[in-house]
């Protein structure tokens, strides 16, 4: 935990530190006098908790429960450089904003078990920067540099949970020695060493049984993750219908696009995430031509040119970071050629059948299995793979043109639930309240001799986010259009004439 991101201890002392080819070298008795005094009182004192904070609470009894005896230490993250003083854009870890609500940086989510069982939760957060010695106008992160923290009192109100300093807590947490301390480790290089001080590791099998310790503290928050409440599924909702609209406005600015590059299109998207939401929920994918046969392309710095197909995968991130994931592929002209509209239509009868397989109880292989299927039978009978279809799915022939897997689960990280159980999730069935993509694809490589030179460089694909429920699933992007027919109909109404 850097120095400089953490807020000041309480004292009087001057936080003061000049640049070194700052203007203001020094601060004058009567400059700092004069700044500590004239300030209205602005705590807020009429404040109701967030709508999640009854969620938290409940997620943090459950995660509690799995663990009696232990203290489990959840930090938010720390700022991270991003060249010379200034910092990537903060997002809080998504296990402590899971649990807390919260998404500020430099923060730390506590349960510390209790003598006649259960937890005592506390939520070590920054307080306001202090106007006594100067750092909240002296300091670089002080609150007239980078904006008013919420008062520990504010915040308890707020988040429904204890609050304390969080420069209490290394010492906090070194009090106590005795009990067991599991961390969600990587967010906070302080506290991990902390943690690993406590633990006092001196073989290798004692270290063995402490990098357990935190792997299963992660495994369970991922496994408790997997199926989302209705409050969850309401955020990502939003999060899909500001993706739509996203991509209606990409569909709008397609003219501009082919004047510039593939940028004018990720950055099209980028101003509906940041309008509707805190950010994209991922590097945006705005491939033209040859490069959408790259899977994860976002130098998106290509041309997008009349008579290419465009892919787009992208999706908004809620300010309470919910992310979609939604990919259409669509004709820069506002029509497919025939070529495009064959493997367009192929992969469509693909994520069809993949949708159709989603449903509470079937296996969460299932779905891609079955668009998987509709793939090899239509690479077989276009002669680009050699049949019988079984032979191609159990040697996996398909992937040379499909690559990925049909699609994976969707929450707080676009790859949710990426280190939960197997048998939970990947050999596990689907429950009502899973959110996942379907998304098959076909990427024909430019360099690719085994194909007709007419299909190289080309690449499509489909991906949807899908909630299931009781009665099968849901379509949560429905609101976007999936034929090439529809596609085109949907194009006409954008494009100009």
């Amino acid at each position: 935990m850097s120095e400089q991101q953490r807020p000041q201890a309480e004292t009087d002392a001057p936080v003061f530190s000049p640049r070194k080819n700052g203007q203001a070298q020094s601060v004058s008795d009567e400059l700092a006098g004069w700044m500590s005094t004239g300030w209205a009182d602005t705590e807020m004192r009429d404040l109701e908790p967030i709508e999640q904070a009854e969620h938290t609470a409940r997620r943090r009894e459950t995660l509690g429960a799995a663990f009696p005896g232990d203290r489990l230490v959840i930090p938010s993250g720390q700022l991270l450089t991003r060249s010379n003083d200034t910092e990537y854009p903060f997002r809080a870890a998504t296990n402590y904003a899971y649990l807390t609500g919260d998404t500020t940086d430099g923060n730390c989510l506590v349960l510390t078990p209790k003598a006649g069982g259960g937890h005592e939760v506390t939520l070590y957060l920054k307080p306001r920067s202090n106007r006594d010695n100067g750092e909240f106008w002296l300091g670089g992160y002080g609150e007239l540099w980078t904006g008013r923290r919420n008062s520990l009192e504010e915040a308890a109100v707020l988040l429904g949970v204890a609050t304390a300093d969080v420069r209490t807590l290394p010492a906090a947490l070194r009090a106590d020695d005795a009990v067991t301390t599991r961390i969600v480790r990587g967010h906070d290089t302080e506290l991990d060493t902390v943690v690993d001080e406590l633990r006092a590791d001196t073989d290798e099998e004692s270290r063995a049984k402490s990098v357990k310790l935190d792997e299963d503290l992660g495994v369970a928050l991922a496994d408790h993750r997997l199926v989302k409440d209705e409050w969850e599924v309401a955020q990502l909702q939003l999060a899909v219908d500001a993706t739509t609209r996203g991509f209606g406005d990409v569909a709008k600015a397609l003219p501009q696009a082919k004047d510039t590059s593939e940028r004018y299109v990720e950055g099209t998207f980028f101003l509906r995430a940041r309008v509707e939401g805190n950010d994209v929920g991922y590097g945006t994918i705005a491939a033209s031509g040859a490069n959408a046969t790259t899977l994860h392309w976002t130098r998106n710095d290509g041309p997008v040119r009349e008579g290419d197909l465009l892919l787009l995968d992208a999706g908004v991130e809620t300010t309470t970071l919910y992310t979609a994931d939604v990919t259409r592929t669509m004709p820069v002209s506002g029509t497919f050629t025939d070529l495009q509209r064959k493997v367009y239509d192929l992969v469509y009868a693909a994520q069809e059948a993949g949708i159709a397989a989603v449903a509470p109880g079937k296996p969460f292989t299932a779905f891609h299995e079955a668009s998987q299927r509709v793939l090899a039978e239509g690479l077989v009978e276009w002669g680009l793979l050699e049949g019988p279809v079984e032979r191609v799915l159990e040697l996996g022939l398909q992937r040379r043109y499909t690559l990925h897997g049909t699609g994976h689960m969707l929450g707080l990280d676009v790859h949710d639930c990426a280190v939960s159980r197997q048998e939970t999730h990947l050999y596990g069935d689907l429950k009502a309240g899973m959110v996942l993509t379907v998304e098959p694809g076909l990427y024909f490589q430019p360099d690719d001799l085994t194909v007709p030179e007419e299909l190289r460089g080309i690449g499509v694909r489909i991906e949807d986010d899908v909630l299931v429920t009781e009665e099968g699933r849901t379509v949560m992007s429905a609101g976007l259009p999936r034929s090439s027919a529809d596609v085109e109909a949907w194009l006409a109404e954008r494009l100009p004439r």
